[in-house]
C-alpha cells in the first residue's frame, strides 16, 4: 500500500495533505525518515510515525444495509440529504460498495476497504445482481427474450442474466439478474423497450442476500462472508442485525 494511501485511511490526513507531510520529513518509516512520494509499506508489517507518534492502520469494517427509499448512495450531499452512511454507526470512515438510486431499496455493502469493494464491483468478476423490478405494464414474452439475448443500452450490448415473475399471473412485478454495474442499468434496459420502472428492490448482490433484514436495518458481514470474497469466491453468512 502506498504511505500517503495508509495514513489517509488512518486518519491522520488526506492524501494530498500525507504527501505534504511526507515532504517535510515528517513521517518514518521502522525508524528512517521517508521523503519519496509513492513509497510503497507493508500495512501489517512496517510501523510508521507521524512527528514521532505511531500510526495505527485502520480497522477494516464491512456492513449490510437494507437501503429505505430517499437516501442517498454516497458518503455526502451538497443538497443536504441524508446519506447511506449516516444510517451505519461506526467511527470509520467507509463508503459503498457501488452504488443505488435515490428511490431504491434493498442491499447495499459498505465498507473501508478499497480491495473488497474493487473485488465485487470489478466487470471481470460477474457478481450477479438480482433486483425486483415493478413496472407500469405486463412484460411481454418477446420482451423477455430480448433482454435475454442482449439489446443496445448506451451504445454497448447489454443483457439480463435472468428475467422472471414474482407470480405468474402478474406480469408487472419482475425479477431480473445482470452482472452489469453501470449507473441506472436496469431501468434503462426497461426503458430501451418502453416501460417504465416504477418500484426498484435489489435482492442480493453475489451470495450476499438480504436473509430478513428489514428496510433501514444493518448488520456486519461475517468473517467467513469477507474471506470467501478476498479469496475469489461468492459466500455468505449471517450476523447479528443493528
Amino acid at each position: 500500500m502506498r504511505l500517503n494511501k495508509f495514513l489517509a485511511e488512518a486518519g491522520v490526513a488526506s492524501r494530498r495533505k500525507a504527501d505534504e507531510l511526507i515532504e517535510q520529513g515528517r513521517v518514518d518509516v521502522n525508524g528512517k525518515t521517508v521523503t519519496k512520494l509513492g513509497t510503497e509499506i507493508d500495512p501489517e508489517k512496517d510501523e510508521v510515525r507521524v512527528d514521532g507518534e505511531k500510526i495505527k492502520p485502520a480497522k477494516k469494517v464491512y456492513y449490510m444495509l437494507n437501503k429505505p427509499k430517499g437516501v442517498v448512495a454516497t458518503t455526502s450531499d451538497e443538497r443536504g440529504r441524508t446519506t447511506v452512511v449516516e444510517l451505519i454507526k461506526t467511527n470509520q470512515k467507509i463508503f459503498p460498495v457501488g452504488r443505488l438510486d435515490f428511490n431504491t431499496t434493498g442491499l447495499l455493502l459498505l465498507t473501508n476497504d478499497g480491495e473488497f469493494s474493487n473485488r465485487l464491483t470489478h466487470p471481470r468478476n460477474k457478481f450477479e445482481r438480482v433486483y425486483l423490478a415493478k413496472i407500469n405494464y405486463p412484460l411481454k414474452e418477446k420482451d423477455i427474450n430480448r433482454f435475454l439475448k442482449g439489446i443496445f443500452v448506451d451504445g454497448r450490448k447489454s443483457r439480463f442474466t435472468k428475467v422472471e415473475f414474482l407470480h405468474e399471473s402478474n406480469r408487472t412485478k419482475v425479477i431480473v439478474g445482470t452482472v452489469e454495474g453501470r449507473n441506472h442499468f436496469v431501468k434503462k434496459m426497461f426503458e430501451t423497450l418502453g416501460y417504465k420502472v416504477l418500484e426498484l428492490h435489489r435482492e442480493s448482490f453475489g451470495n450476499f442476500t438480504l436473509d430478513g433484514l428489514k428496510i433501514g436495518e444493518y448488520r456486519e458481514l461475517t468473517k467467513e462472508e469477507i474471506d470467501k470474497i478476498m479469496s475469489g469466491k461468492k459466500g455468505k453468512g449471517k450476523s447479528k442485525k443493528k
